[in-house]
C-alpha cells in the first residue's frame, strides 16, 4: 500500500487532481482515500490543518467534532469508523485543503522516514486502542475550545498518535500520547488561569510570560 504522502500527493496535488470538477472536498472523499487504513488515516488527515503553525478556525471545530466521534468508536472497540451522512457530505474548499496538505507534506515525509511496524500491541491491542481513543477524545475537545494555545499542541498529539496507528508503530503512538499529555497540561493550565484571573488577567499573564522568555 502506498505511503500516505504519496496518496495525498496523487489525490490532491497532482495534475489529475487539478482537473477535478468539484471545488469542495467532502469527508466521503477522505473515507474513500483511506481505504483499509481508516482510523489512523482519518486522525492524521483531520488533525493536520490544526497541527500546522497557522490559524485554522474554520476547520478545527468541525474536524474536532468528527475526531471526537471517531475516538468514541475506538474506545468502544469498533474496527471500522462510522460517520453520520450529515458529516460525510460536509464540504470544505478544495484549495484550502490543498494548501494545508502542501504545508504539512514536509512533516509527513519526516515521520514516514522513521515509521515502521514495532511495539504493535500499542496500536492493535484492546487496551492500547482504548488508551489512544481516550487521549484523542480529550485532545479533540481541547481543539474545539476557542481559546489560544488550546488547539495546536493537542492537534499535533492527535496527528502523531494517529500516524503510529496508521503504520502500527507503537513507538510513534507513544510519542504522540506523550504530546497529548503535555497538551492536556497546557490546556488545563490555561483554562484554570482563565477561570481564576479572567480574560484580562490571562492576557497579563501571557504578556508576563513573553517578557520572561525574551533574551
Amino acid at each position: 500500500m502506498a505511503r500516505l504522502s504519496a496518496e495525498l500527493q496523487r489525490y490532491f496535488l497532482s495534475e489529475e487532481a487539478s482537473d477535478r470538477a468539484t471545488s469542495e472536498v467532502t469527508l466521503n472523499e477522505i473515507l474513500e482515500i483511506a481505504g483499509e487504513r481508516t482510523f489512523g488515516f482519518l486522525f492524521v488527515l483531520l488533525a493536520l490543518p490544526s497541527a500546522l503553525p497557522i490559524p485554522a478556525p474554520v476547520i478545527s471545530i468541525p474536524f474536532g467534532i468528527v475526531m471526537l466521534l471517531l475516538a468514541g468508536q475506538l474506545i468502544v472497540g469498533s474496527e471500522q469508523p462510522w460517520l453520520p451522512e450529515k458529516f460525510r457530505k460536509r464540504g470544505f474548499e478544495r484549495s484550502m485543503v490543498q494548501d494545508f496538505i502542501r504545508k504539512g507534506m514536509p512533516w509527513l515525509h519526516r515521520i514516514e522516514r522513521i515509521s515502521k511496524p514495532r511495539l504493535t500491541s500499542v496500536c492493535t491491542s484492546r487496551t492500547g486502542r482504548l488508551v489512544i481513543g481516550i487521549a484523542i477524545a480529550l485532545m479533540s475537545i481541547s481543539m474545539m475550545i476557542p481559546i489560544p494555545l488550546t488547539n495546536t499542541l493537542p492537534a499535533i498529539g492527535i496527528f502523531v498518535t494517529g500516524f503510529g496507528l496508521l503504520d502500527d508503530d507503537g513507538a510513534i503512538s507513544l510519542a504522540g500520547l506523550t504530546i497529548c499529555a503535555i497538551g492536556a497540561c497546557v490546556s488545563g493550565t490555561i483554562l484554570y488561569l482563565l477561570y481564576r484571573l479572567g480574560s484580562a488577567g490571562m492576557e497579563q499573564a501571557v504578556e508576563a510570560a513573553k517578557d520572561w522568555i525574551k533574551p
